[in-house]
């Protein structure tokens, strides 16, 4: 019983490691300024411009590592002259890690402070 609570949980740890896909880095200077304002906005603690600046981000696509539901948050990047919230967002880990995403959510980059 043992030696297969052992393999499932082998399985279940690789299946997880390997859902994840590799995420590129993006230093923070090179970010967009929009983006960089919206980093800036999330170390101060806002004010943010938009309601569903903070919400929790559940990571349903599993692009970003497995973590419990309500560790990451989500912010909106400003596009320039549009009326609505656009595709870029920042998403923030509670560990203090930061993701851009220029195509709502389908791919991420780690900023690097």
């Amino acid at each position: 019983m043992i030696r297969l609570l052992a393999a499932i949980l082998a399985f279940v740890v690789t299946s997880n490691a390997a859902a994840v896909p590799p995420l590129g880095e993006i230093p923070i200077d090179a970010l967009p300024s929009e983006a960089s304002h919206t980093v800036r906005l999330i170390h101060r603690g806002g004010p943010f411009p938009f309601t569903k600046d903070g919400s929790v981000f559940a990571n349903r696509e599993r692009r970003l590592p497995r973590h419990y539901r309500g560790y990451y948050r989500e912010y909106t990047v400003a596009p320039p002259g549009a009326r609505d919230r656009g595709a870029r967002r920042i998403v923030a880990g509670r560990g203090g890690e930061l993701y851009y995403t220029p195509d709502h959510y389908r791919s991420f980059l780690r900023v690097r402070e």
